[in-house]
């Protein structure tokens, strides 16, 4: 039998309150070692750092002493990382005071004022529709040469703008250089088109961030086709501004309605009249359009071009008026007004082919106007889309247009009819389908708004832009000359360190 025990082994040896504190603490301790004590956060120029402390750390000589050290931090990537914009600031004269003083801005030829076309961050006014043409609150009596104006407020709204030019991936210039060379396309004296010009380069060209790429990372938009900024000679009979023949202008890249053969010119779609704000009306737009009615094989709508001795677009017309299956819209004609939308829509949304020769240049703004209303187009030329809008439309050309090609307008006899009546229904079809399919990447979300879900032309322009500035750096990085892309006379080369 045991003998009974001593209750004096059981005295306590500390007050109640003290065993009650190293209780407390003895559970605190082991709680803190059971668990996973993680994540602290903190901002690094937008980059998450988290870190956590392993509870399996502890000291060699006392087991119980957890090390405080925490493990290698884990960066979570910021999600503008490579897509950081920085907007160039610029005297008022090189952007708003043209809008300011829009009654010295003239639509072309018939000399009217662009006032009118400015309201709405520079989408016009609203369409006032009652034929069921167009979708209301989303389309817009736009002009087709306020891009620049367009583009400048949609990059005002880009989720990725910094203020720190150094960590900015492309610096974009907000000079309206297409409303600016308007005032003078028509004057005699080639240094005054030329002077806002070269003010312009002068000043960008000493701000401290063209130092870092010498404007290799610039680019600016302009409204106007890229032939209008490059005057070849100092005859001044020669047409346009000597823009992009100025040694400066060389290393910033330009985005216009039309590009030119010079490698640092890019070509985005012109503006149309729809201008959603959301994804649902372009779902919206797009089911319309697949359930039009198209009542006519092919259209033309456009003016003759008579003093164009070698252009197509007299032989198109030709064709169209004697053919029964195809509608001309004459813009030429007293009472047809090709500047209502509603007067062109109307057509290419009842027609299944439209056709896009070229006219004073190679590209038209019809060509997206038609996609728009879901109107297969029809070229002559490759310079009119295919070597143009290479962001924007597929690169399978026949998979949403037509390709007539003519290589001299005196010798072609081929009848236009007889070429579309030969497709197959279900070509037919299915290239309908890839042209309504593109209309999200040609139109211009609404600046006001914040697009979600789709990629409209803004969203696939700047895409362009970062790409091209990465492929200058990796070039930098790697020895390589960043000229390659640029037009870069002898006299204007720059010497480029890794570092940069």
């Amino acid at each position: 039998m045991l003998p009974p025990m001593d209750k004096k082994l059981f005295r306590t040896t500390c007050s109640t309150d003290l065993c009650f504190a190293i209780f407390i603490s003895s559970a605190l301790i082991w709680i803190f070692l059971c668990f996973d004590y993680s994540t602290f956060h903190s901002s690094n120029n937008g980059v998450r750092i988290t870190s956590s402390l392993n509870p399996t750390l502890f000291s060699t000589d006392n087991p119980n002493k957890l090390l405080l050290k925490p493990s290698p931090a884990v960066p979570t990537l910021d999600p503008c990382s490579g897509r950081y914009f920085f907007i160039q600031n610029v005297p008022t004269r090189f952007n708003f005071d043209l809008i300011r003083n829009c009654q010295s801005l003239t639509r072309g030829t018939d000399k009217s004022d662009m006032c009118p076309y400015l309201v709405n961050s520079g989408l016009g006014p609203e369409i006032e529709d009652s034929r069921g043409v167009f979708l209301n609150n989303s389309c817009f009596k736009t002009n087709q040469f306020l891009l620049e104006v367009i583009f400048h407020n949609k990059m005002k709204q880009y989720e990725c703008l910094t203020n720190d030019s150094t960590m900015a991936s492309a610096i974009y210039v907000p000079f309206y250089a297409g409303l600016d060379i308007s005032h003078y396309l028509w004057n005699p004296s080639i240094s005054v088109r030329d002077s806002s010009a070269r003010d312009f380069l002068s000043l960008i060209s000493e701000k401290p961030e063209w130092k870092k790429m010498f404007g290799r990372d610039h680019f600016f938009v302009a409204g106007r086709i890229s032939w209008d900024f490059r005057r070849q000679t100092d005859e001044v009979s020669d047409w346009g501004s000597k823009l992009r023949f100025l040694p400066e202008s060389h290393n910033m890249t330009m985005l216009s309605v039309e590009a030119s053969s010079w490698k640092n010119d890019f070509a985005i779609p012109y503006p149309t009249y729809f201008h959603p704000s959301k994804l649902s009306e372009v779902v919206e737009w797009q089911g319309l359009m697949r359930a039009r009615r198209r009542r006519h094989l092919f259209t033309f709508t456009g003016a003759p071009r008579p003093d164009l001795t070698d252009s197509i677009r007299g032989m198109v017309i030709e064709q169209c008026r004697g053919s029964r299956l195809c509608k001309f819209i004459d813009c030429s004609s007293d009472g047809v007004n090709c500047d209502d939308p509603i007067t062109t829509m109307e057509v290419f949304q009842s027609s299944i082919f439209c056709l896009q020769p070229p006219g004073d240049s190679y590209t038209r703004r019809s060509i997206f106007d038609s996609i728009l209303a879901g109107c297969i187009p029809v070229f002559f030329h490759p310079g009119t889309a295919y070597t143009q809008y290479l962001w924007h439309l597929p690169e399978n050309h026949t998979a949403y247009s037509v390709y007539i090609p003519v290589r001299d307008v005196k010798n072609w006899e081929e009848s236009i009819e007889g070429i579309l009546n030969g497709i197959s229904k279900d070509r037919e079809s299915a290239m309908r389908e890839e042209v309504i399919s593109i209309i999200p990447r040609i139109v211009y979300g609404d600046p006001r708004s914040k697009l979600e879900n789709f990629e409209d032309a803004f969203d696939l322009a700047v895409k362009g832009i970062l790409e091209r500035v990465e492929d200058v750096r990796k070039k930098i990085r790697e020895g390589r000359d960043p000229s390659e892309g640029f037009d870069d006379p002898d006299h204007f080369k720059y010497t480029f360190s890794s570092k940069s």
